[in-house]
């Protein structure tokens, strides 16, 4: 049989489909990338003295984490690489980088105490994540079993922006230490809890919000306009105890947990 010689053409074409191809996988890679840079930055600048800069840059850092997922959905570019990236990028972002920064900036005046605090936090985000990438599709999409590791990182990362900015009552300031430790032993606790935190992933509720939720929305904004950094670390001190508070509701009416993989027995 005679064999069949492809024009230069299409080989061109080829060659800029399989290039276009490669660059919309890349495309949310690249948001993870700067989503681990950002991490590291920011440890940087904390080894220099500007844990303000620092905090910041971890905020930096969830909201390109928060994006490189959509963007892969939304071009379908999803993979297993992936997936694996965005891990490895979360741990150091919201694990190691946090909890190296605490340590910087009040955690190390406590001695021994102070860089045990440091590793509960960062062992709590790695357990975390190992436990969430072996739970996908076992439970309910619509809650996080224990605190997200990105919510964690801006609960310890507030207080510390906060402590930075002057913004807390001189009994705070005089104890920030004890206070920043006791936030990240929280954090790091709450992290591999069993608590189920709301993951706003199911957002078919949004149709049937009622009236008075758009003017309690419409309040936390002016409030969070008025004292931004102050009103975040609140609403992330709220959200980091609002799974125990409905993990109590849950056992007072008798409901299960939804974030506890349901096991079938073998009959």
């Amino acid at each position: 049989m005679r064999k069949i010689r492809r024009s230069p053409r299409a080989n061109i074409r080829d060659r800029i489909q399989e290039a276009r191809s490669r660059s919309i996988y890349l495309l949310p890679n690249s948001f993870t990338m700067a989503s681990l840079f950002s991490g590291f930055w920011g440890v940087a600048q904390a080894m220099s003295g500007h844990f303000g800069v620092a905090a910041a840059a971890i905020f930096l850092s969830m909201l390109l984490d928060g994006m490189d997922g959509r963007v892969a959905r939304l071009v379908h570019a999803q993979s297993s690489f992936g997936e694996q990236f965005d891990s490895i990028a979360d741990m150091t972002a919201f694990g190691v980088c946090p909890a190296l920064i605490a340590y910087e900036f009040a955690l190390k005046d406590l001695g021994t105490f102070g860089w045990a605090a440091a590793f509960i936090y960062c062992a709590g985000a790695a357990v975390r994540l190992a436990r969430f990438n072996t739970n996908i599709g076992v439970i309910d999409k619509g809650f996080f079993q224990g605190l997200a590791s990105p919510a964690g990182a801006a609960l310890v990362m507030g207080f510390v922006w906060l402590a930075q900015a002057g913004q807390l009552t001189d009994y705070l300031m005089q104890n920030v230490s004890w206070c920043l430790a006791i936030i990240s032993i929280y954090a790091g606790v709450t992290m591999v809890s069993n608590a189920p935190f709301f993951s706003g992933k199911n957002m078919g509720f949004v149709r049937t919000i009622p009236f008075w939720v758009v003017l309690l929305g419409a309040v936390l904004i002016i409030c969070i306009s008025s004292a931004p950094i102050l009103s975040a670390f609140v609403l992330f001190c709220c959200y980091a105890v609002s799974g125990y508070i409905y993990q109590f509701y849950l056992w007072c009416t008798g409901r299960p947990n939804p974030v506890k993989p349901q096991r079938v027995q073998a009959q």
